[in-house]
């Protein structure tokens, strides 16, 4: 008996689709496996915002180097009835200015480590990552007497190994969503504007208390007005955090930095 094998063009057409398309994405998995590997759900991550439904936000300066901005803001923080806030500091800076740290400790603020030498950990070695953070960790603790918990890593720069590393050292690296871009002193209205048009619930703010943000503690006062008027409140960031774990939502958020993060923090 003769057999005749009949072949369907259009399903032989779909199947040759299928197989294209299977290759595209193997492709693009293994163009992108840094990235994916870096943001699984199994691997340490950055954190931006937390997710909530909740009207808070953090407040979050970053300090380096100065004496003259860090006070004024602590005032302003305090005149305006603002008692959780988060300060991330250099241990370079506070080994120089120990009595500034103090008045942040004093007055109830939350302090993070900020690293130790402002350079991309990106570009040292997994040895000289590791040694940075515990440098920053033990002259912060001991200034303190406290022990921190949140980096904040200069210039926001890191890589997957920057990222485990923290986390084998118990840190949470701490990024942000809204950038005041205060360190470029593009004026109080600018500031307050960019802050109060971009927060949202959830969200990490940044500022900065070195001396280059001259406009900082102006821009404060209306910020903080603005933003209550819309119903928030203002939280540190771990208390941001622990009131997210606490319902189980907190996901890692984001892609790696950008060459744009880069540019977002010089101090």
């Amino acid at each position: 008996m003769n057999m005749f094998y009949v072949i369907n063009g259009k399903k032989v057409k779909r199947y040759f689709l299928i197989f294209v398309a299977l290759l595209f994405a193997a492709g693009v998995v293994y163009a992108e496996k840094d990235n994916i590997t870096v943001f699984s759900l199994e691997q340490p991550a950055a954190i931006y915002s937390v997710p909530t439904d909740k009207k808070i936000v953090a407040l979050t300066f970053d300090i380096s180097w100065g004496d003259t901005r860090t006070e004024p803001i602590i005032k302003t923080l305090k005149e305006n009835g603002v008692n959780h806030a988060t300060f991330f500091v250099s241990s370079v800076w506070s080994k120089s200015h120990p009595e500034i740290v103090q008045k942040i400790v004093e007055a109830g603020y939350e302090i993070g480590s900020h690293g130790h030498k402002h350079e991309n950990y990106s570009k040292l070695s997994d040895e000289e990552i590791r040694n940075q953070i515990q440098t920053a960790h033990t002259i912060i603790s001991q200034v303190t007497g406290k022990t921190p918990d949140l980096i904040r890593l200069p210039n926001g720069d890191f890589d997957k190994r920057v990222l485990q590393i923290a986390s084998e050292l118990n840190y949470k690296v701490i990024q942000w969503d809204t950038d005041s871009m205060d360190w470029m002193n593009i004026g109080t209205e600018k500031i307050v504007e960019r802050v109060v048009s971009r927060a949202h619930p959830g969200d990490i703010i940044l500022l900065h208390a070195s001396d280059a943000a001259t406009h900082t503690h102006e821009a404060l006062p209306t910020i903080i007005k603005e933003l209550r008027s819309k119903g928030y409140e203002f939280a540190s960031v771990n208390q941001l955090i622990n009131q997210t774990e606490v319902s189980g939502k907190i996901v890692p958020d984001k892609s790696a930095t950008s060459p744009l993060d880069l540019n977002k923090q010089q101090f």
